[in-house]
């Protein structure tokens, strides 16, 4: 048997079964990525650094309009601005790029974010842990 028979093989069976396999699986990882997201928030909510008053982008100002995942795809753009600031928002922006594969291709980070009303470091954290915590329960 070719090579290409060896791979190929084990290829379709893999989409043949996707909806039985692969959707439970990465449930579960999305499920696993936003629990670790609230469990980092939660830390960095309650560390005490000079950048936690910093101007970042109000992108909750307007959270009834557009769906979570884009509001998850621009959380995503606000948090790796501030990766310079808290070592840890560069776990959340890896974690919130996880979540937002597999989803619709028009939410691939980065997601422009228009200027306009600013907030804090600290309150775009703490909409943020809102936000993950409403899409863990509504994923539970």
């Amino acid at each position: 048997m070719s090579i290409l028979a060896l791979v190929l093989l084990p290829f379709l069976a893999l989409l043949a079964c996707q909806g039985a396999v692969v959707t439970p699986w990465t449930h579960k990882l999305q499920t696993n990525m936003l629990r670790e997201s609230i469990r980092r928030l939660q830390q960095l909510q309650h560390s005490q650094v000079s950048c936690n008053e910093m101007n970042v982008t109000d992108i909750f100002a307007d959270k009834k309009q557009g769906d979570t995942m884009e509001l998850l795809c621009k959380a995503a753009t606000v948090a790796r601005e501030g990766c310079s600031c808290h070592r840890h928002l560069e776990g959340i922006y890896f974690n919130l790029l996880g979540l937002l594969r597999g989803h619709r291709l028009e939410h691939q980070a980065p997601c422009p974010v228009a200027a306009g009303s600013t907030t804090s470091l600290r309150s775009f954290l703490q909409e943020l842990h809102q936000v993950l915590q409403e899409q863990y329960k509504s994923q539970k």
